[in-house]
Order: structure tokens, then sequence, then C-alpha cells
């Protein structure tokens, strides 16, 4: 890489409210209840961030974030680069886009973390100067099942999205099946099903969408180093957000 191309690892936190209180109301045998209390939640997230040579802080730049497997969990961001994007960026490849990497924790899934994913992507926004129209999600197996949550979730907040060897949502589907997605699956998998993705294609078709999906004859679990290539890369910056 590039003197400019850079691969950073930093921490974010995250903080929700909710104010405190309790309101009876008397009737003459069942009485009702509203109960509100203070909950603080403090998230620590740490995550890998990827800005290409053409960065420049000036100026509006589409974002890639990428949602990791379960083998990558914990507290060491180098486990990150060990598949997709992030590793082809550590061995010198250039990409045309930010790329943000948070972290899951030990024995944690990226469901539980929808919220502060969105925080932690606000932050991302914010700080890098980012096209909000132009903000693309993938992710693989836990990963890939962590793209499918977030998008049916928020997908407001998403151009594309590329989902790898992840479970699908399917009952879910017509929430995103108007959005741009590409999904990979190796034929040969035994840890998640090819059938997952076939379903899932499915029923986006259902309800109107139009989705990509490309199986990897003979291939396991591993589809991400079939699915994350150059291809890829160019079909995601032809995707934009329109009002």
């Amino acid at each position: 890489m590039s003197e400019r191309a850079a691969l950073v690892p930093i921490f974010i936190f995250s903080e929700s409210v909710v104010r405190p209180t309790c309101v009876k109301e008397d009737q003459k045998m069942l009485t009702n209840h509203e109960f509100e209390k203070e909950i603080v939640r403090k998230i620590r997230l740490p995550y890998l961030i990827y800005t290409p040579e053409s960065y420049d802080p000036e100026k509006k730049s589409p974002l890639l974030v990428f949602l990791h497997g379960a083998g990558e969990r914990g507290n060491d961001l180098s486990l990150i680069t060990r598949h997709g994007f992030f590793k082809q960026a550590v061995a010198g490849t250039a990409f045309p886009f930010v790329m943000a990497g948070p972290q899951c924790p030990h024995d944690r899934y990226w469901g539980n973390y929808l919220e502060s994913l969105n925080d932690f992507l606000d932050e991302i926004i914010e700080v890098y100067n980012i096209d909000k129209t132009r903000v693309y999600l993938t992710g693989l197996s836990m990963g890939g099942t962590g793209v499918w949550q977030w998008l049916m979730a928020n997908p407001e907040r998403f151009a594309a999205a590329a989902p790898v060897c992840g479970s699908g949502i399917y009952w879910y589907a017509g929430k995103v099946a108007h959005k741009p997605i590409w999904m990979f699956h190796g034929e040969a998998d035994t840890t998640v099903l090819p059938s997952e993705s076939i379903q899932m294609e499915a029923n986006l078709r259902k309800n109107g969408g139009n989705p990509k999906l490309t199986l990897f004859p003979q291939v396991g679990h591993n589809a991400w180093d079939y699915a994350y290539n150059k291809t890829l890369v160019d079909w995601l910056m032809a995707q934009k957000l329109h009002d």
C-alpha cells in the first residue's frame, strides 16, 4: 500500500439513556401499571479502518462495512484481516472506498449489536466524510447472517449488500426486496447450507426483488475466497441510494 493508504485500529463507545418513571392507575380489583427505568448501555466496539490512496477528507467518499465471521471475534483486530477485502488490502490491493470492519466480542453475535452498529456507522460517516448514498454492506458466515439482520432492520442506510455464505431470514425478505443484493455461497458448504441463500433468493423474487446469487461448485464454507474480487467491487461502486 502507498503511504496514504492506511489500516487503522480504533475504538468506539456507544451509550443509550431512558428516563425512569412509574405510573399507576387504580381500579377496583385490577390496577394498570407502566414501568419505565433508566438504562445506561456502554459498548466497547473496536474496528479497523482502511482509507484508500485517493481518500480526501474534504470530499465525500463511499464506504464498505465488513462484518467478519465467528472465528474472528475477540479483541485482536488483526483477525479481521484474515479474509476478504481487508486481507487483500494488507497484501497491497487498492480499493476505491473507505472500509470499516468492526469486531464482535467473544461469544456474541452481530444481531446482539444492531443498535451499536448504527452508532458505529454514524461515527464513521461523520469522521470520514462518507457519502450517505453510497454505503455498502458485506459480511461472511456469521457476518453474512449479520448483513441480513442489519439490512432488514435498517434498509434505508445501505445502497447495496453482499452477504457471503450467511443464513437467510426468509420471512422478512419483503423488507429488502427492492435493494441491490448479491449473494454468494459454496455448493458444498456443510456449515451454512447453500439452501439458505437459495431460499433467500426465491423469497426476494416472490416479493418483487431482482437479487443476484452466485453458487460456487465444489466449494465449501470458504466462499469468501472466490466472492471478494474486482467484479464485486465494480458492482458495489455502481450502486447508489436514490430519493
